[in-house]
């Protein structure tokens, strides 16, 4: 038994596909067959009860994933405390969705240098949902997510500030002298939404459903830098975090009502082994966060 197996056997377990376990490992189906093959052999089981384009656990399957991912977990520990102790400084890699790295970064990761300058960190950008899956992939060690997402609380988390989202116009927009405005009164609005992988995406759709509104969006933008050029312009309007276009006096931000909240923070994996790297991460963000929170006036938790 190899642990090349246990993860090809791990992987189409979750996936019930070997053709998706071979894009998800990027290695070839055949491998895979093979390895699930080998294992059926060693141990005279049989580990899938297949059918067309779809893999289903036997019970003797089920039980034999449940001790593969069990000994996979403690692989994968062990092997980030034996890099501790052989003092292999490992890059500590988080994600971040672009609208909230206006929020965090660079002030965040220039302090935690001057702090720490021997830990080199990797910064991802992706929406909260996709962010937060990869960190219990485990291919990131954290991620700062918007935590209104549905398995938030499988994961360990640490609220940072809560934000409210806003109607952002150009002043030559038609709504721009309203003191506030309801979600009803932007049902024929154009609109520029954030990318689909968002929680801020999510949220805003959900509450158009239950109104019963289906929403005049023209685009969906990945940079904060697309969505402030096309409100400029006055093609449409944005709804965004209130902090995000502080730099940007020539914008109108209209509350709306009733108060959307967003509560902002940073997130990793549920009983996981945190090296000394990401650990440090994670204390120096909770104390800057924190300071600057009270320096600001901003909620920091």
């Amino acid at each position: 038994m190899k642990i090349s197996q246990l993860e090809y056997f791990c992987a189409v377990s979750q996936y019930h596909s070997i053709t998706q376990a071979a894009q998800k490992l990027y290695v070839t189906q055949p491998a895979i067959s093979n390895a699930i093959r080998e294992l059926e052999k060693e141990f005279s089981v049989s580990l899938f009860t297949r059918s067309k384009n779809h893999l289903t656990l036997t019970n003797e399957g089920e039980l034999f994933y449940q001790k593969a991912n069990a000994l996979l977990e403690t692989i994968r520990q062990t092997s980030s405390q034996l890099y501790d102790l052989g003092r292999q400084i490992l890059p500590v890699k988080v994600g971040i969705p672009p609208l909230l790295s206006t929020l965090f970064f660079p002030e965040t990761l220039i302090a935690f240098h001057e702090q720490y300058p021997q830990i080199p960190v990797e910064l991802f950008e992706y929406g909260s949902i996709r962010a937060a899956s990869l960190v219990q992939e485990e291919q990131l060690d954290l991620a700062f997510v918007n935590m209104h997402f549905y398995d938030v609380d499988n994961m360990n988390t640490y609220q940072i500030l809560s934000e409210h989202i806003v109607f952002c116009v150009s002043s030559d927009h038609h709504l721009a002298q309203e003191e506030s405005v309801s979600i009803e009164m932007l049902e024929d609005e154009p609109l520029i939404m954030y990318n689909t992988d968002s929680v801020q995406n999510a949220t805003l759709r959900a509450l158009f459903e239950s109104k019963g509104i289906k929403p005049n969006i023209i685009m969906h933008a990945s940079q904060l830098y697309t969505i402030k050029e096309f409100v400029r312009k006055n093609l449409g309007g944005a709804c965004l975090y209130s902090s995000v276009l502080a730099d940007c006096p020539d914008f109108i931000k209209i509350p709306i009502t009733p108060l959307i909240t967003q509560d902002i923070g940073l997130a990793w994996k549920k009983g996981k082994y945190i090296n000394s790297s990401v650990d440090r991460f994670i204390s120096f963000v909770k104390k800057y966060t924190e300071r600057k929170g009270k320096e600001s006036g901003r909620i920091g938790v």
